[in-house]
């Protein structure tokens, strides 16, 4: 029985609820951390299990949704795991220990996993091709500005009532989604007839090895990418063996989808060279973005003094820009190069984190407003036409495996950066600190002049003299520190604009193909 048509920008706003949560949910918990170390009993090395549990579920069942979605169907998969997704949060939300919390935040990931995706897939198989720039930067606004509201809904949920209702804020809107998927989503004739066949062929030489494989070497690298830097990397033994284990485990299962003859994940994909291409760029810049949209709100926070809540406004023109952007270049799409838009974004984010790389502790929130605008756009330009030249040539019924690699190397790349981008923070900080303390000695008349102008203000105050030297001696040991974290961020800013740079040679091997001649509309394109 044909599917009922349905207008595609109801499918789009159906299926765009649930990546708006995952993506939101990946970052509100990182508030209100104090939160739930106070309410749970947790060390901060126990919470970090929090976000960690979360993010390595979400990311083993990325590649794995086209083979769940032949197995049992793309729109049940969809809603099974959008369900799994709404009750893991009303768990979370009435977890009272640490292991319950972590458990369910697991349960949350395994359903956020497949909703990225499922929802690229079925908005590129709605929406003709002329179409598919805006369809892209429909789905570009629900990864890119969850992340950017996360922060700051969670921060001022956790300051006017408690931590559970951060998890619990998911509740009406999961169910609105699960209606609207359930009613209006409905899997083309076309597609679920291919998936019939390959799901056939799959059962009869079920790749149980392949599905061993990928859960323990992605398991393995994520943990090291999450708990490296805490660990101090390669110092822990915990971190070797993570990293040996995913190396030969991916390998392994590398080796094991190129020879079985019915593969969970299709790598056979990479062979093209425009998904390829893409999907490496995709990677490679999303590793880069993570790592300034984490580094930005730490330096707000830790040298400004601004709240999470405050910082979360601060951040708030770069959310406007995009919604404004990002439907602009979805419509543009199809009239310019990707080349060229992607090659602008280039270039406003390298100036944008050119501007950030000269802030200093006395920069304002309208210093910061310049540079995350021209960041914003730069994202609008990046993010829709990787996403849609990614996929400009994946026959229909391979979209979801493409989906979930380009999602998985998004994931992985972001883990990367954030992991690379931390461990050298805190490692530029030290060393910027030892190179000013040498200069900050007993016979420097600067140094003595500041710390005898403290002294002489505590002593006001009512310390005794010995007290007063001591205190002024630490405060003044604080200010080096401020300033060697603010040369560490502003060197970190800048290193990620010349990184930025650095991959204009690597649209040479974007290409597309726009003759091509376009796909059959979905079922429910209308």
């Amino acid at each position: 029985m044909p599917a009922p048509p349905v207008n595609k920008w109801v499918v789009a706003l159906s299926v765009t609820f649930g990546t708006l949560m995952g993506t939101i949910d990946a970052s509100i918990v990182n508030v209100a951390v104090p939160h739930l170390q106070a309410g749970l009993g947790a060390t901060v090395e126990q919470i970090t299990w929090v976000s960690t549990g979360f993010i390595i579920a979400t990311v083993l069942v990325m590649p794995l949704t086209a083979f769940l979605g032949r197995q049992f169907g793309q729109k049940r998969v969809y809603l099974f795991c959008l369900g799994l997704f709404v009750a893991g949060s009303a768990l979370c939300g009435m977890a009272r220990s640490l292991e319950t919390l972590v458990a369910f935040r697991v349960v949350q990931g395994f359903g956020a996993g497949a909703l990225q995706p499922t929802e690229q897939a079925i908005l590129r198989q709605t929406f003709p091709l002329k179409e598919q720039g805006m369809a892209m930067a429909l789905f570009g606004m629900a990864v890119m500005i969850g992340p950017a509201l996360g922060p700051t809904l969670g921060g001022y949920i956790v300051d006017h009532y408690s931590w559970p209702w951060i998890f619990y804020i998911n509740l009406p809107v999961g169910a609105l989604g699960l209606f609207m998927v359930s009613r209006f989503v409905y899997e083309p004739e076309d597609i679920a007839a291919a998936n019939r066949a390959i799901a056939e062929q799959q059962r009869k030489n079920l790749d149980w090895l392949g599905i061993t494989l990928l859960s323990v070497g992605l398991a393995s690298l994520q943990y090291l990418l999450e708990e490296g830097n805490s660990k101090d990397w390669f110092q822990s033994g915990l971190i070797q063996g993570c990293a040996v284990v995913s190396v030969f485990a991916i390998a392994a299962f590398v080796i094991r989808e190129l020879t079985a003859p019915a593969p969970v994940v299709n790598l056979r994909l990479f062979k093209d060279r425009v998904f390829l291409s893409g999907t490496l760029i995709s990677s490679v810049q999303f590793s880069i973005l993570f790592s300034v949209t984490f580094l930005l709100p730490l330096f707000m926070q830790t040298l400004l003094g601004f709240t999470a809540v405050d910082s979360g406004i601060a951040l708030m023109p770069r959310t406007l820009i995009m919604m404004l952007v990002t439907p602009i270049i979805g419509r543009i799409y199809n009239k310019t190069s990707p080349r060229v838009v992607v090659g602008f974004g280039i270039i406003m984010f390298a100036i944008g984190a050119y501007q950030m790389s000269h802030f200093t502790l006395m920069t304002s929130t309208t210093g910061i407003v310049s540079s995350l605008l021209l960041q914003g756009i730069g994202f609008s330009c990046l993010f829709v036409p990787l996403t849609t030249v990614s996929l400009s040539t994946i026959e229909r019924h391979k979209l979801t495996d493409a989906t979930g690699l380009n999602s998985l190397f998004r994931q992985v790349g972001g883990s990367i950066g954030l992991a690379i981008f931390a461990t050298m923070l805190s490692r530029d900080t030290t060393t910027a600190y030892t190179a000013l303390s040498a200069h900050v000695t007993p016979t420097d008349p600067d140094t003595m002049s500041r710390l005898n102008a403290i002294g002489a203000g505590l002593v006001s105050r009512g310390f005794d003299p010995v007290s007063a030297k001591m205190a002024s001696l630490a405060a003044l040991a604080g200010m080096v520190r401020r300033q060697a974290m603010v040369l560490s961020f502003e060197k970190l800013f800048l290193l990620s604009g010349i990184l930025f740079l650095c991959a204009l040679p690597l649209l040479l091997f974007l290409k597309t193909d726009r003759a091509m001649p376009a796909p059959p509309p979905g079922e429910f394109s209308h």
